[in-house]
């Protein structure tokens, strides 16, 4: 048996990296996968693939940013498949500029996508899992966000704030039912990091004892173990997946 058998996840951002990932290795662990995806183009040409490999996936446009647009989202799975088993907020966007030059647009449009749509699908899939007694989230931080990074104080203020929420929503939902955990990757091999230099791609990697980068599986993975029923008794733990760089 497959470990997601039957679950319905929700992953946002899932229409590339990692979030792309993360919907296939769950589609084959057995779960009905919604790539929640503010890119239609993209998001609808994912669901074509994973469908015609025999997946049960479904893609639905969403701005995570919006409430109206995320409430939304949540009607059509409810209608759909009756139920929300899981929801990994991975949907992410980076606005980096060293402190003096930032704008204050760029800070908010990374709160607004990064710390305050994780409370929208948050709030949105809540009442569902109250009721059925049951659900896991998985809210995607970053080794940003508790060491901090040169040039991303909106990215860091905001995976910071992320694990603040996890904590609390893990007190606050554990006896319901609710599993509340987060992963904070480390320097990961995503369109994000293709533009880097090279030499600073090896600089990354010179601090890092496993001596490379993660790939978009190491995360998936963490993910999958976090929404099955292996970390039943996981809660407001945030598992780093960063080769070791925060030793």
């Amino acid at each position: 048996m497959t470990r997601l058998e039957g679950k319905v996840a929700i992953i946002t951002g899932a229409a590339n990296g990692i979030g792309l990932q993360a919907a296939k290795t769950f589609a084959i662990e057995g779960a009905k996968v919604i790539i929640a995806d503010f890119d239609e183009a993209v998001g609808r040409k994912r669901q074509e693939e994973l469908s015609q490999s025999g997946y049960e996936v479904m893609f639905i446009q969403v701005d995570v940013s919006n409430r109206d647009s995320v409430d939304q989202m949540v009607d059509k799975v409810i209608d759909q498949h009756g139920k929300v088993d899981i929801l990994i907020n991975n949907a992410g966007i980076t606005r980096d500029a060293m402190l003096s030059k930032m704008t204050v647009e760029q800070f908010q449009q990374v709160i607004n996508v990064n710390l305050t749509g994780v409370f929208h699908c948050t709030q949105a899939v809540l009442p569902q899992m109250v009721e059925q007694g049951k659900g896991k989230i998985i809210n995607t931080s970053s080794v940003s966000g508790t060491y901090g990074n040169v040039g991303q104080t909106n990215y860091a203020a905001a995976k910071a704030g992320i694990i603040g929420m996890t904590k609390t929503w893990a007190k606050e939902l554990g006896r319901k039912g609710i599993n509340v955990n987060a992963v904070a990757p480390g320097f990961t091999e995503t369109a994000m990091v293709t533009d880097v230099p090279d030499k600073v791609i090896d600089q990354m990697k010179s601090q890092i004892p496993m001596g490379r980068l993660g790939k978009p599986e190491d995360i998936a993975n963490a993910y999958l173990f976090l929404s099955s029923n292996e970390s039943d008794y996981v809660n407001g733990h945030v598992l780093h997946v960063d080769g070791g760089i925060m030793m």
